[in-house]
């Protein structure tokens, strides 16, 4: 039996995020509508540009009529409101970006979709980009937010670089941050605790009996916080930390496959491994029926980030995770909030729970 007493994560266990002042070393119509601007629709329905312009963004200020003709004008020309533009001009923006940190998980995906659902119906318009896990991506996104000026900014992550920490702070708009648990987020955050996940795969091998094990994941970001919390786990239950197997950018399973191809080169012995991210889990267990290792009896794994495809693979993988929709939901209605005039957010983080997904790979 492991040693230490097993239970239930009841304190608030934050993840101490380091901060840094540098970065380590549709069907086309053939029809363009580029061309057509608010003058074109003026000059089609009989009016001033301010008037198209007002019926656009102020309808009621505008009589009925004018309103019918500048709405025939805008269907027969196909003109389209360029929201930066609008944005330079009234200091205002109907735009929110959000910048995932790996455009392959469909755990970001999930989040975003959900968070656009809440925001677009509000009128707003939500745009996706991507980071790629890159501290240059990253700083190059956060400064064109300057020139782009949304109405608000959303990350799948917690921003690290102390530069771009300021840069956001100083921009005056909603910054939601999420995946992560610091003590001290920008301004909103709705996550969870990188450092109990890994305490929690490190207990659930515990309970399992199993002794010699392993991590696979990235080397920095929220997977030095999962390994930190894994580690200190097998120091509690008396497990025997064998092989670690650091990456940089996670692209696919490939990944995951390539790693315990390298993991279990380095350490035969190794029992049970806790991937960190549910692509690596998803190579490894791949590359372990190619090679023809049973899964549990021979080698037992549990992963992080959970999606529906991990029940189908045989013999299914055991996850830690949380609800991701969830997460972009609850970021969606404080984002919204905070842009509703005269509103704010009660509570400015949201700390989500983590769950245990059993399944039969442990």
């Amino acid at each position: 039996m492991a040693k230490g007493k097993l239970k239930s994560v009841d304190d608030v266990i934050y993840d101490d995020v380091v901060r840094i002042s540098k970065p380590p070393a549709g069907p086309d119509d053939g029809q363009s509508t580029d061309a057509v601007s608010i003058g074109d629709v003026a000059r089609m329905a009989g009016v001033a540009p301010i008037t198209v312009s007002r019926a656009l963004s102020k309808p009621q200020k505008v009589s009925a009529e004018k309103r019918a003709r500048i709405q025939q004008a805008v269907e027969a020309t196909g003109y389209r409101v360029n929201p930066f533009a609008s944005a330079l001009r009234s200091g205002r923006s109907n735009v929110v970006m959000a910048f995932a940190s790996n455009m392959f998980s469909e755990q970001f995906s999930l989040a975003l979709h959900a968070c656009g659902n809440i925001l677009e119906k509000a009128g707003y318009l939500f745009l996706v980009g991507q980071t790629a896990y890159s501290y240059d991506r990253e700083t190059a996104a956060i400064r064109s937010l300057q020139a782009l000026k949304p109405a608000a900014v959303m990350f799948t992550g917690v921003i690290e670089l102390e530069e771009n920490r300021d840069i956001l702070k100083n921009l005056g708009i909603p910054i939601m941050e999420t995946w992560a648990l610091p003590r001290d987020p920008i301004d909103m955050l709705v996550g969870f605790s990188n450092t109990e996940a890994g305490l929690l795969a490190a207990t659930e091998l515990a309970e399992k009996g199993h002794r010699k094990v392993a991590y696979i994941g990235r080397r920095g970001g929220r997977g030095a916080l999962r390994l930190q919390g894994f580690k200190n786990g097998c120091q509690k239950f008396g497990l025997d930390l064998v092989g670690v197997a650091l990456g940089g950018d996670i692209v696919g399973p490939s990944d995951g496959a390539a790693s315990l191809t390298r993991l279990l080169a380095e350490c035969p012995d190794v029992e049970a491994i806790f991937c960190a991210n549910d692509l690596l889990a998803f190579g490894c267990l791949a590359e372990a029926r190619r090679q023809h290792i049973a899964v549990p009896e021979r080698l037992a794994m549990i992963g992080f980030g959970d999606r529906e495809i991990a029940a189908e693979i045989p013999p299914g993988l055991t996850m830690i995770g949380i609800d991701t929709q969830d997460l972009g939901r609850i970021a969606g209605e404080m984002i919204l909030n905070s842009l509703s005039d005269g509103k704010k957010n009660a509570e400015r983080t949201r700390r989500l729970p983590l769950r245990v997904i059993r399944r039969g790979s442990l």
